[in-house]
């Protein structure tokens, strides 16, 4: 079977949807589909169509359905589309999952955000991350009393992310904290990088290092005592795979994106942008080996649902139900 996915991001972006359409392409290609990536649909010969973005693909949706009403239709949902763009452009978001054969969520608690009516043809699939060559597996790495504690923050600079949370609350630190806070990703806009670049020029615990390549990610990933991610919305962050897969400790904040990945019972939550929060839980995993250590031994308990294994026979359910679907509405 000939699959197409469909992503709004160009090839050679780094932007979280590209990163997905070109592992799920890799995934489906080692279960034996012929899978192309394009950006938009122009009448591809193809059996099934996969698009990311229910808001942002729906006119390629809605193209694909008056040429090929019976062509089955996988829709991934992002965190924007359904804590976003289903409220605010409805028509067009719901209409993308209405018109689905299946809907991917990329987390456990997506289906409690989608109208009732779609949670049948929906199936969680948890973004993978392969398993790293060299990781901190272990409490004591990196815990020299004269070294910084690292503390890494990865994604692109943007309102959803909520990108300087994490050095705003490395300003409430004592002075004796070793706690430096490192900012990976690019800046969405020019504000975002004015931002960024005012944070570091008067916050010393903080450094933006700007987009990095993947291995230079990983690096600065495996060197960090912690990793924080502090988005106000998130579809299932990829990064926290990443970080789980890799044994680094996460401090989240608490949102559905978020819990649904590493559960309700996560000891390292903190509220929606509140940097006191934020601050009292950086600084209880500095001062506090035991704490930390039980926000390792629960992300490597975590680290076995995030495997390209457990990715692919996920979206393969996905591929299978809405195969299913399409014959039965045929």
């Amino acid at each position: 079977m000939n699959i197409l996915i469909i992503t709004p991001a160009p090839p050679g972006s780094r932007a979280g949807n590209r990163a997905t359409a070109e592992r799920w392409a890799v995934l489906l290609e080692r279960a034996g589909y012929q899978v192309s990536v394009e950006t938009a649909f122009a009448g591809q010969a193809c059996d099934l169509v996969l698009a990311l973005h229910a808001w942002r693909s729906h006119g390629d949706i809605l193209k694909i359905r008056h040429l090929f009403p019976d062509m089955p239709l996988v829709v991934a949902l992002t965190g924007t589309d359904i804590y976003d763009h289903q409220h605010r452009y409805p028509d067009a978001t719901l209409g993308s999952m209405a018109l689905a054969d299946s809907l991917i969520g990329l987390h456990r608690l997506a289906g409690q955000a989608i109208p009732e009516p779609f949670r049948d043809k929906l199936v969680t699939v948890l973004q993978s991350a392969p398993h790293p060559a060299a990781s901190c597996m272990n409490t004591t790495c990196g815990a020299d009393p004269e070294e910084p504690f690292l503390v890494s923050v990865i994604g692109h600079l943007r309102d959803e992310k909520d990108s300087l949370r994490a050095a705003l609350a490395a300003r409430k630190l004592p002075p004796e904290s070793r706690i430096r806070v490192v900012a990976a990703g690019r800046a969405h806009n020019q504000q975002w990088a004015a931002l960024a670049q005012q944070e570091e020029a008067d916050n010393e615990r903080f450094q933006w290092v700007g987009e990095l390549d993947r291995q230079a990610t990983m690096n600065l990933l495996l060197d960090s005592r912690l990793m924080v991610i502090s988005s106000v919305m998130e579809g299932g962050a990829n990064v926290v795979s990443e970080a789980c897969r890799a044994g680094i400790p996460v401090i989240a904040s608490e949102i559905p994106g978020n819990i649904g990945l590493l559960g309700t019972a996560y000891p390292g939550y903190f509220p929606v942008r509140d940097e006191q929060a934020l601050a009292d839980l950086l600084l209880r995993a500095e001062w506090e080996p035991e704490f930390l250590a039980s926000l390792q031994a629960r992300v490597a308990a975590l680290a076995a649902s995030f495997t390209p294994e457990r990715e692919q026979a996920s979206l393969l359910r996905a591929i299978d139900l809405a195969l299913e679907r399409a014959t039965l509405s045929g």
